[in-house]
Formats: C-alpha cells, sequence, structure tokens
C-alpha cells in the first residue's frame, strides 16, 4: 500500500494543488504499520497532472483535506482511493491512524 499526502509547512496541505511537496508513504495494511517515506515535489499544478503522476508513482490511497471532483475522478478511474476532509495533521499522524480505522474525515475543503 502507498499512501500519498500533500504537505505544506510540515502538515497536510488543505487544497491539494497547491501543496509543497508529497509524502509518499510505503505502508503494511496486514500489520497496521509504516515501511517508509519519501517527500516528492510535485511537478507544476495543472489539471489533471497530479493524479497521473501520483499514480504513477505506484499511489493507491491519497488522504486530503480538500481536492475537486475532477482530481478524485481520476484518481478513481486510476485505482487510486481518495479520502478527503481529513485535518491538517502531521502526515505521519495521519497514515498511522487511517491504518488503524480511526481516521475521521469530514468535509471536502475544496469546493470545485
Amino acid at each position: 500500500m502507498k499512501i500519498a499526502i500533500p504537505i505544506a509547512e510540515g502538515r497536510l496541505c488543505q487544497h491539494f494543488g497547491h501543496c509543497e511537496t508529497f509524502a509518499l508513504f510505503d505502508a503494511d495494511p496486514e500489520s497496521k504499520t509504516i515501511l517508509g517515506r519519501k517527500d516528492l515535489e510535485p511537478p507544476p499544478h495543472e489539471p489533471g497532472v497530479l493524479p497521473a503522476w501520483l499514480a504513477g508513482l505506484g499511489a493507491t490511497h491519497i488522504i486530503a483535506g480538500g481536492m475537486g471532483q475532477r482530481a478524485q475522478t481520476l484518481f478513481v478511474q486510476q485505482g487510486v482511493q481518495v479520502i478527503v476532509g481529513a485535518p491538517a495533521d502531521e502526515p505521519e499522524s495521519l497514515v498511522t491512524r487511517y491504518l488503524a480505522g480511526t481516521l475521521t474525515a469530514g468535509v471536502n475543503a475544496c469546493d470545485h
């Protein structure tokens, strides 16, 4: 399992397309542990680019605060599970809570 999280200032960026970096976590869903983390600078933000880029890196899940409907659709078409409405917490905490089944997602912070 590879979980991608958009990051700004060390925390989840509430607007998916405007993050500074993406944290890409390798995780084991059976043992509910993080196996590794890689931080990557995304390509320039243009419609449709980030979903293809992250899917190409092997992302299977993305945890975001807010994400437009088009990006969500593109992720689903690539077989990537989308979780929106996550709080602006540290990425390791979000992944740990997701693996434990305790991540509470709220309202999508993006309205386009």
